[in-house]
This record gives structure tokens, sequence and C-alpha cells, in this order.
């Protein structure tokens, strides 16, 4: 009769397993785990709480191997000795045992009390519950960049609760784009950009601002882009107002732009109806920096384009009657084209660009007057051919100076000869302020600095390599009130010399441990 009715149990936990793994696609061990666990709950509240019991179900045929784990000792320890077996009684048992290892003792099956089978059962729904969580947020861990399709469940504090069938989501107020409502039934779809493992699970978080939300709606729109043939390069957004995406294609039969837009721009209004009405710029990438920058200011025309790579800074040059277009609502045209090529955007006039133009002509005239000692047109000539600096002229061929409109060999010889003797009389006036000023020849010595940058240091008080490796990149390299100012020498250039000059603060502080 007893064998009848362990029988009769392993099936039932076969079965058990089995339905369960089934209905919550979790994995079988999962459940004979859990099922172990409950039994050896149930095994101790006959045996002794505090008995290393231990119970593995066989997932074949379900038989339960019930046993008590005795540790071998040297000597038994008050705090565990129920646990424990002497060496010298371990050895009647098993001769070949050592210290460490553990005899083994089977126990008679135990028959389940109402008790102790609500508390196993209660066990097994707790680890099937665990696993079914891990189970759901590892798959929506890999969802993470996708766009999932929910109901409305509730609303809490602004933030709305979102019920994705298995699951449930957030959307946080500030990822809703501003002035939509959403009411307790409504279906929403959102971006996943997040998903986090917290004490009651894990939780899923949504978004409808991300700019992934614009790129993955695009992607469901046109199928073009769901096959890869068009790619989205970048997008930026002021969500539920206006944005700007850039696609590119390589296949020259296909047109970009229009294909994004679709036939009477169905494709496109489909998104921004999705995005209550959030009006769209779909402009063509291009790998020219320049080109890239005119099409993502669209609506606006550019005129000029000044780029400084290494700045990662671009002016622009717009005509007067285009500059309200080219900034927009409150900067929004121009903060998106920033945002959309990742460059910094200063925009100026062409009435703008030509005063400052003018401006900069008149300061370099100026210089030219000064350090060469030549009249007005001569000066004015040489900067506009380009001459900007003493030294480029210095360093020019009296055969290139000679096509200067006016300009004769012996003029030419005149303006050479005097840009190199004002670099000499400068180059004399710096050595003479740094061994005036500077006795510190670590700081003479630095890699990357020379006599003029020296004496402009030594004008403003630093000295040694400690006052230099004190100062930022922007208190010598600030275009208004920084030391190099009137410099041509890149910030990175700054940077490094900076931190060269700090190396000797590393090595103080280490030997300091």
């Amino acid at each position: 009769m007893a064998k009848q009715k362990i029988k009769v149990i392993r099936e039932e936990m076969l079965q058990v397993a089995n339905n369960v793994a089934q209905e919550k696609s979790i994995d079988k061990d999962s459940v004979f785990e859990a099922m172990e666990m409950a039994l050896e709950k149930a095994a101790r509240v006959k045996y002794g709480f505090e008995r290393d019991i231990r119970v593995t179900v066989n997932r074949e045929n379900g038989d339960i191997d019930l046993n008590s784990y005795l540790e071998v000792v040297e000597s038994l320890s008050e705090e565990n000795q129920v646990n424990q077996i002497t060496l010298k009684e371990a050895i009647k048992i098993n001769p070949d045992i050592k210290i460490g290892e553990f005899i083994i003792k089977k126990l008679p099956q135990i028959d389940l009390g109402r008790v102790a089978a609500q508390n196993a059962k209660g066990v097994i729904i707790q680890k099937v519950r665990e696993a079914d969580k891990s189970r759901q947020y590892n798959e929506f861990k890999d969802k993470i960049g996708e766009i999932a399709v929910g109901v409305v469940k509730r609303t809490e504090f602004g933030n709305l609760i979102v019920d994705l069938g298995k699951s449930e989501a957030i959307i946080k107020r500030e990822e809703l784009i501003p002035r939509e409502a959403f009411k307790n039934g409504d279906r929403v779809r959102a971006y996943i950009y997040d998903v986090k493992e917290d004490v009651k699970g894990y939780q899923i978080f949504l978004s409808r601002t991300h700019p992934q939300f614009l790129s993955h709606l695009f992607k469901q729109e046109v199928p073009e882009i769901y096959e890869g043939v068009i790619e989205i390069k970048s997008v930026a957004r002021d969500p539920g107002s206006r944005a700007k995406i850039s696609v590119f294609t390589e296949d020259s039969t296909i047109d970009p732009v229009g294909a994004c837009v679709g036939m009477r721009g169905s494709r496109v209004q489909a998104v921004v109806n999705e995005l209550q009405g959030e009006k769209i710029d779909i402009v063509m990438w291009s790998d020219n920096q320049a080109t890239f920058l005119a099409n993502a200011l669209a609506p606006a025309e550019v005129s000029k384009i000044f780029l400084y790579e290494e700045k990662n800074k671009v002016e622009v040059v717009i005509p007067d009657e285009q500059l309200s277009l080219a900034i927009g609502r409150k900067g929004q045209n121009v903060k998106l084209a920033s945002n959309l090529t990742n460059l910094e955007i200063d925009i100026l006039t062409e009435e703008e660009e030509a005063e400052r133009r003018q401006i900069e002509f008149k300061e370099k005239t100026q210089m030219m007057i000064k350090s060469l000692d030549v009249e007005d047109v001569i000066a004015q000539l040489l900067v506009t051919e380009g001459y900007v600096s003493v030294e480029g002229i210095a360093s020019e061929s009296e055969e290139n100076l000679e096509k200067i409109e006016g300009f004769d060999n012996d003029l030419a010889k005149e303006i050479i000869s005097r840009a190199s003797n004002y670099i000499k009389d400068q180059d004399e006036e710096d050595v003479k302020i740094i061994n005036q000023n500077i006795k510190d020849e670590e700081l003479k010595n630095l890699e990357g600095i020379n006599n003029k940058m020296l004496s402009l240091l030594a004008k403003n008080n630093i000295v040694t390599l400690n006052d230099f490796a004190d100062l930022a990149t922007f208190e010598l390299t600030d275009k208004e009130e920084g030391i190099f100012k009137n410099l041509d020498i890149d910030e990175k250039v700054v940077d490094n010399m900076i931190m060269k000059a700090r190396e000797k603060w590393f090595v103080e502080k280490k030997q300091e441990k």
C-alpha cells in the first residue's frame, strides 16, 4: 500500500513539473529544484530544523532520495554537533573516509501531512514565481531598443502603468510627449529604453520622447529602412513640437528622403500622427560635414560655412532675411541641427559676417603697419593676399611676394627682410624677459613650449612648472582673455602640455605613499 502511495506521489510530481514548466515557459529543472526545496523543508519539520537534510528528485522517474549529511571532523563542535561525526566513528562506517568529507545516511520516505504539504506547495509556488520573473526579466532585457505595445492600466502620480500582457511597464511623466493624455484602456506604443532588476523582480521603462522611438517608428512605416536599404544616421527631437532625422542610402536609384515621406506624405504622416503632430524634417545625410550641416539647417538657406574641425565647431553665414528661419522659434531649428550633426553652431547674418571680416581686416592691417613699418596700402595688399602673420611673410619666397599687384623684387626683398628682423628682435626681447623672470629649468624644458609662450607666461607671472600645471586650458586659449590668445595654437596641444606639467604631482604623491 505504501509503495503504491509513493508511486502515485512520484507520478503526480512528474505531472506537476511538466505542467508548470509548460504553462509558465520555465525550465523544468527550476520546477524540480523548487520541489526539492519544499521536500527538504518538510523533512526538517519531521527530523529537526537544524539537520543538514538534502533531497534529490530524479528527473526521469520521480524517485526521491532523502539523505542526512554528517561532516567528518576531528572533534565535535558545540554549535553544530548535530551535523557532525568524529573521524573515529566515521571510520567504522567507511574506512577510507577523511576529515572534511561527509557520511551520507539515507532517511526513510516521509508522509507529508496537511500542514507540511501546504508549506511545500508554498515553497514551490514561490520558487516558480521567482523563476518566472527571472525568465521575463531576461526576455525583456533582450528587447531593450524595441517598441512595445500595451494597454494603459492606471495612472500613478502622472506616470502611466502599462499592461504588456505578461508584464507591467512604466512610462514616467517626463517620458510622455507634452500635452498628450491617456485614459485607462487606451492602447499605447513606446520605446523600451531600460529594464532594471529590483526587490520585487524587475521593472520595464518605456519612453515616447526618446529619439530612437522616432527612429523605430520610421522603421515600421518605411520598408526600405526595415530592410536596411536606407539607413537612419541620426535623430534630434523636441518631443511633441519638432524633430529632424537624417537618412542615407548607397543605392543611387533610391531617394531616401522621398521614400521616408511616402506617396503624398503618407509614411511621414503616420509617424506625425503617432507623435501628436510633431513636425518632422527629413534631411539627407552626407559624409561632407558642410553639406550635411546645410541640409540640417533647412528650410533656411546657407551662404557660407566655416568649419573648425578640431573644436567640433562651425560658423554659418545666413542671408539677413533668413535669420529667423535658421534660428527657429526659441532657437529650436539651430538647436536640433546642432544635435543632429553633433556640431556647435554659431549663426551670423551676411551683414554681421561682413562687419566682422572688416574689423579683422583692419586689425591685421594695423598689425602689419606696426610690425613692418610700412604704409597702409602695402599692409592692406598683404592682408588681402592672405598674409596674416609676420612669420608667414618671413618664410615666404621673393617670387611669391612679387606676384602681388604693385610689388617688385626690391619691395619683396625689403618686406621679407623687415619681417625677419622683426621676428629676430621679438625673439631677443622674449629671451631677455625669460632670463629676467623664469629661473625654473623644468618649465623652460617642458615639451611643446617655446620662447614666445614662455615670454607671455612671464608677463603674467607664471614662472614655475607648478604655476603652469595649476592653470586650466581656457586660461591659456580663451580668445578674449587667454594668455596665448594671439598665438595660433590648438587646445589639444595646450591640454597635453598642462598634463605633462602635472606628471610631477603624481610622482610626488606616489613617493609620499
